[in-house]
């Protein structure tokens, strides 16, 4: 199965709110490897990397988020392959 690699930004309240942490769990059960990070405007960004069933999963998770938090978008791009593995919150 050949692996795809999409960059994400999510806006709304997703700070604070156990977000990072949160998707990371969720991409590490779908076997996806990428990271994630809050943004300084407090937006959170990441990278996932993994074939399209997981990614896709993944998405729309994103798409609502942990309990607390409130996704008002989420921007899904295609982006360069990740040679990375494991999938890590960033500071």
């Amino acid at each position: 199965m050949t692996s795809q690699c999409y960059r994400f930004i999510v806006t709304g309240r997703v700070q604070g709110v156990y977000f990072r942490q949160s998707t990371a769990d969720q991409a590490r059960q779908l076997g996806l490897s990428g990271w994630v990070r809050n943004l300084p405007d407090g937006r959170v960004e990441g990278l996932a990397s993994g074939p399209d069933p997981a990614l896709s999963a993944l998405k729309t998770w994103l798409e609502r988020g942990p309990a607390r938090a409130r996704v008002d978008d989420l921007q899904w791009m295609p982006d360069e392959p990740y040679s990375g593995s494991g999938f890590e919150v960033r500071r």
